[in-house]
């Protein structure tokens, strides 16, 4: 049991260091080559899953074809795949407006929406003790943005500050309805699916939007070797989070997910201790502890859902057959989804119209 927790807390902190490196590559491209491309940095990676999952799923067969995909549920998709470039899009813009305490801080109203939907939409019900976890994740968070504030890392014009955590909070809100859909996806479908949709609409999305607001920017990045490698390194950190994130949340889930992502600001704080000579605080180390501390109380304890899943996903496929049980049948007690993924028993596969 134990090891399955420290493995729950460790596959998220993966997570985290890939964010780290994400912020590392756009920190440099910003502010050493002043290349503000955050669209065209997103398209890329969206490219890349493109030619890795779209293709996958158009050389399958049958129902997992990409055509037969898109004929049932294309729609979903593409709402999903503007949702997931505007989430993107709203937190690097907020960076423009707002202090790095604040997108650091209102970047927590994602938890609270992806709590609120998977209760209402995946039905999944916490514990107190999943509670105690996410408020001492919650006041690591709050110890960090204190000793920014106390060694003046308060990055950020500021003087739209409105509209920079107004940006930040959209930003969040998109994140977690993205983050759940996600869950439900890689629970019920496949990973290859979700992913292969994401990067054909991505594609195509962000690659419009990228023609409309961001060519000229485009046009006056300096381009060299130093440039392109660290476009490479931000392409190949944003691919490998995208393609082990629904590994992760299959394994554990979305909240947890993001909770464990709240400590990447802090990789990316220890790195900048060497790499940009920021201040150092004990408080980072405290903020650090007291996040793991949180993510281990979160983990420790198995969450459930409401109803039996194979009721629920009846409901979600009535195209399917309805199977009536005699009367005297009793149903079977509801499955059990932890925080470590395990389940008490294995679903079948269940085709989602």
């Amino acid at each position: 049991m134990m090891g399955d927790l420290l493995l729950s807390v460790a596959l998220g902190q993966v997570l985290s260091l890939l964010i780290c490196g994400i912020g590392l590559t756009s920190k440099y491209l910003s502010e050493d080559f002043h290349a503000n491309t955050p669209v065209f940095q997103s398209f890329l990676n969206y490219i890349l899953l493109f030619l890795v999952y779209t293709t996958t799923l158009a050389v399958r067969q049958g129902e997992e074809n990409l055509l037969a995909i898109l004929k049932r549920r294309w729609w979903k998709y593409m709402i999903l795949g503007i949702i997931d470039i505007e989430a993107n899009y709203l937190v690097v813009k907020a960076y423009q407006y707002t202090t790095l305490t604040s997108v650091q801080l209102l970047d927590c109203f994602v938890i609270p929406v992806v709590i609120l939907l998977s209760w209402f939409f995946l039905l999944v019900r916490y514990k107190a003790v999943h509670f105690i976890g996410i408020v001492v994740c919650i006041l690591g968070m709050g110890c960090m943005a204190g000793a920014d504030v106390l060694v003046g890392r308060q990055q950020g014009a500021g003087e739209n500050k409105l509209i920079g955590d107004l940006l930040v909070l959209g930003g969040a809100t998109l994140y977690g309805i993205s983050n759940v859909c996600e869950e439900y996806i890689v629970r019920n479908l496949s990973r290859v699916e979700f992913l292969g949709m994401i990067g054909l609409f991505g594609s195509f999305f962000s690659g419009i939007q990228l023609a409309i607001m961001e060519h000229k920017e485009l046009l006056k990045v300096p381009w060299d070797w130093q440039i392109g490698l660290l476009y490479v390194g931000f392409s190949a950190c944003m691919f490998g989070l995208y393609s082990f994130m629904p590994v992760v949340i299959k394994k554990t889930s979305a909240t947890a997910v993001n909770l464990s992502l709240l400590t990447a600001d802090l990789y990316s704080l220890f790195c900048g201790l060497f790499l940009f000579h920021y201040k150092f605080s004990g408080l980072y180390l405290l903020s650090f502890f007291t996040i793991l501390v949180g993510l281990m109380l979160y983990s420790s304890t198995s969450t459930y859902v409401a109803q039996d899943p194979r009721v629920y996903k009846q409901f979600r496929n009535p195209s399917g057959p309805v199977v009536d049980l005699p009367a005297t049948s009793q149903m079977e007690p509801s499955v059990t989804y932890t925080s470590l993924g395990q389940e008490t028993e294995e679903e079948p596969h269940v085709r989602v119209a």
